[in-house]
Order: C-alpha cells, then sequence, then structure tokens
C-alpha cells in the first residue's frame, strides 16, 4: 500500500464530526447507550489496560473523534512541513483511523438516519458516506470485512454497500 494523501483523511474526519456535531443532541447516553450499528452489533473500545468495555455512543464517538484530532495534529503521524516523509507505520494507522471512522458512520446510519432524513441531510450524508469508501477502497484502507462482516455477522453498513453496488455507484 502506498501513503496516500493526509488531506482527505483530515476532510473526512471534519465533515464527519460536523455531522455528529449536528445529531449529537439525538446522541445521548440514554438514547444510545451502546455503540450499536446494528441489533447484534455493538463496537468495543480497547482502554488503556487493554480491555474491551462497552461504552455509550456519545463517550465511544468521543473518544474516536479525540483520538483521531490528536493524530492529526501530531507532526510526526500527519506531516504538514515540507521534506518531512510519513512515518513507515503511517498505512497500519490511517488504515486504522479509517476502521475507527467507519464505525461512528455505521452508528450514524444505524441509530440517527430518520435525523438526517428530518434534516433533509441524506444528500450530503451519502455523498460523504461514498467518498469515504471509495477513497478507503482505491487506497486499500477498508478491508471487506470492515463493510461486510465476517460471514453471517451483522454489520450497519453492509446493506448500504450491498445497495450501492447494485446502483453501480461502487464496484465489488
Amino acid at each position: 500500500m502506498c501513503s496516500p494523501p493526509n488531506y482527505p483523511v483530515f476532510d473526512f474526519y471534519q465533515n464527519l464530526n460536523q455531522f455528529y456535531g449536528v445529531l449529537a443532541e439525538c446522541c445521548t447516553q440514554q438514547s444510545c447507550p451502546s455503540m450499536a450499528a446494528g441489533p447484534n452489533l455493538n463496537y468495543t473500545w480497547i482502554n488503556q489496560d487493554r480491555k474491551s468495555v462497552q461504552l455509550p455512543a456519545p463517550t465511544y464517538i468521543d473518544y474516536v473523534m479525540t483520538w483521531v484530532q490528536n493524530l492529526l495534529d501530531d507532526e510526526n503521524v500527519f506531516p504538514t512541513k515540507s521534506g518531512r516523509d510519513f512515518s513507515p507505520n503511517f498505512p497500519s494507522t490511517v488504515k486504522h483511523v479509517y476502521r475507527q471512522l467507519l464505525r461512528v458512520f455505521a452508528h450514524l446510519y444505524h441509530a440517527h438516519y430518520t435525523q438526517i432524513l428530518h434534516l433533509r441531510s441524506e444528500g450530503h450524508f451519502n455523498s460523504l458516506f461514498a467518498h469515504f469508501l471509495a477513497f478507503g477502497k482505491e487506497y486499500e484502507l477498508l478491508d471487506v470485512k470492515d463493510i461486510k462482516g465476517q460471514p453471517g455477522a451483522p454489520v450497519g453498513v453492509g446493506a448500504l454497500w450491498e445497495k450501492w453496488k447494485e446502483m453501480g455507484i461502487l464496484e465489488s
């Protein structure tokens, strides 16, 4: 995998964070007590003790967004100055960022798409997600299992992926 340019990752993060900001009043610890992306799919956070813990969706998303912002601000991870090279582990770092952002997308689609429709923002949100997937596919940042899950496992965005394939927006 080659090192992709870092500006789309920044843009995807910024745009997703703005969408979440608009939906944050609907995504509360009471309405979203877990980071769910489907009836049988709950994401867990790995804490500092390397233990998997269940978190309410707003807490999980806050952790993701803070973590990504800290990475984006780190000149050693996302160099912005001329002559600075990407670190050798940049591809794996970006893949991890992508996986976490995909989880945020999955939760928003699963739990808050009604609110996105109410705000008449589905076109913008779907376009952002389509660009996110296309860029991730182009630079091999997403594994198929991250999108479709393991055989028989439910994934929040899998049905949307299949629908876009049917419409010709995405290829297999």
